[in-house]
């Protein structure tokens, strides 16, 4: 019974692992094509519609978008595509937390 708990514990374990060492992570893109007062909005608006996005800021001067999101529900490829269908390319340069 004890080699049985044991057992169980150490599955129960291994399957949560990936839950564990998801969370919030921080990445800023360069954004392409950003020449009018109004690119900010629309790239934060395409941005920030991408489930599990918690936060974007976006810097015309920079030309930058950083991004907040939960890495469980999204991925910085997938942030990106949103903002290039919406005619913004972008690369991250700096991966944060």
């Amino acid at each position: 019974m004890n080699k049985y708990l044991s057992t169980l514990a150490l599955v129960s374990s291994v399957l949560a692992a990936p839950a564990a060492f998801a969370g919030e992570r921080t990445v800023t893109f360069a954004v392409d094509n950003m020449t009018c007062a109004s690119c900010p909005y629309i790239v934060k608006s395409s941005m920030a519609a991408v489930p599990g996005v918690a936060k974007v800021a976006v810097s015309f001067q920079a030309r930058t978008a950083t991004v907040t999101f939960d890495d469980a529900k999204t991925s910085p490829d997938a942030i990106a595509a949103a903002s290039m269908n919406a005619g913004y390319p972008t690369h991250p340069t700096q991966k944060g937390s």
